[in-house]
């Protein structure tokens, strides 16, 4: 536990001097990690390899051996990540209103840091400089603790940003990962209320649990992503299939993919052969009721539990509705509050699922991958919130800030 104080404490010291940064001087710093992570590429993949081959080693699946892997465009992209940062406006200092009161007291709200943001995540290496990047421009110090599985790469990009920071005569300690890598570490640090003012999980269903779970610092749940399509009985079937390929096939460990499938009975005799091969192709199984089954025999018959997982592999369950209210009520009742989607031509049915469904994204023809904060305009992202307070769906910059009245008076008493 002392060594975890140890970094809080001087969290805590980094975040009041963010907390006083001018925007230039949060650009530079931004800019300067951004040069130096492309400088270090080769160090840092090296790293990485290291972090892939005990992966493997291990039995990692290839989705998440696809999700710990470093390559010259995958820094590239972390490296841009921090210049499109630096790039945003600073939402700090903003005063959003200000009004008199009638005893002539001006009483407005100012955006302000929240203070020390500490993040847990997996297997992903490059949310180290993602979150980095959004903490340091919203004002705020940072606590990392990644996966086991990256410990290398973590170590090394987070040196290079603290090496950054002091060529720009700033505290390092504005990013700190916690090195040591036992269970007990993150136990403790849930429970770091004096230092950590908010907590932030990012990885597998079981990790959100826990920390939901056993944390006393304030949370902010994001999300699994057992994310839907539904086909709708007016949708096109091109764009269906080629929505439906891509948001499952074009990155399987990430959770905005598509997991689950719901497919109109109207048109289920006609898609789901279409479907079945276009999937198959891609060498994904189909787990689906018994209606699907009936329909094309080669799909594997679905549990309860499936319509419930996200795979994050090349499997993907399927539900025949019998119609689009029965479709809203099957995704709403085992969603995970993600990103769903409606493949159709018809604008009632597409205006419906978009006021009855609940989930932070909810898409009318369109992939599902699009919830990300970089598509959404945000720049990098910290996670994507699948819960309602204080943040929902992808949190760029102002989901890392909070406020403070500020009154302004001329010897006001009551």
């Amino acid at each position: 536990m002392d060594y975890l104080i140890d970094l809080g404490k001087k969290a805590k010291e980094a975040s009041r001097v963010l907390n006083t940064l001018g925007q230039d001087k949060k650009n530079n710093a931004l800019k300067r990690a951004a040069k130096l992570l492309v400088e270090r590429e080769k160090d840092i993949i090296e790293a990485n390899k290291l972090d892939v081959t005990y992966g493997r080693e291990n039995g990692m699946s290839d989705a998440l051996i696809d999700r710990l892997t470093l390559n010259h465009d995958r820094i590239l992209g972390m490296s841009q990540g921090l210049l499109d940062v630096a790039a945003l406006d600073d939402p700090i200092g903003e005063v959003i209103s200000m009004k008199y009161r009638p005893n002539g007291l001006q009483i407005g709200q100012k955006v302000v840091p929240i203070g020390v943001v500490g993040i847990i995540y997996e297997s992903r290496p490059n949310v180290t400089a993602d979150a980095f990047g959004l903490c340091f421009k919203s004002g705020n110090s940072v606590i990392l603790r990644g996966g086991s599985d990256a410990i290398n790469s973590n170590k090394l990009i987070a040196r290079v940003i603290q090496e950054a920071l002091e060529l720009e005569g700033l505290p390092k300690y504005s990013i700190q990962l916690i090195e040591k890598t036992d269970r007990q570490v993150v136990t403790d640090m849930m429970k770091l209320n004096e230092y950590i003012d908010v907590l932030i999980p990012r990885g597998g269903a079981g990790l959100i649990k826990s920390v939901i779970a056993n944390a006393t610092i304030p949370v902010i749940e994001t999300g699994t992503g057992n994310c839907h399509i539904y086909v709708d009985k007016e949708a096109n079937f091109d764009m269906a299939l080629d929505i439906i390929v891509n948001a499952k096939t074009q990155r399987l460990g990430v959770c905005n993919a598509c997991e689950s499938l719901v497919v109109h009975k109207d048109i289920a005799g006609d898609f789901i052969p279409l479907l079945y091969d276009k999937l198959s192709k891609e060498n994904v199984e189909i787990r689906g009721d018994d209606l699907s089954r009936e329909i094309s025999p080669g799909i594997s018959p679905a549990s309860e539990e499936d319509y419930r997982t996200e795979y994050l592999d090349r499997i993907i369950s399927l539900k025949v509705a019998d119609s689009i209210d029965n479709a809203i009520s099957h995704i709403n009742y085992y969603n995970t509050k993600h990103s769903e989607a409606i493949i159709t031509q018809n604008y009632d049915n597409a205006l419906k699922f978009l006021n009855e469904v609940d989930a932070a994204a909810v898409y009318v023809n369109a992939s599902t991958r699009f919830t990300d904060g970089a598509e959404f305009g945000l720049g990098a992202e910290i996670g994507i919130s699948t819960q309602k307070l204080h943040a929902r769906g992808p949190m760029g910059l102002k989901a890392l800030t909070t406020t403070k009245y500020i009154i302004l008076g001329n010897g006001q008493t009551r």
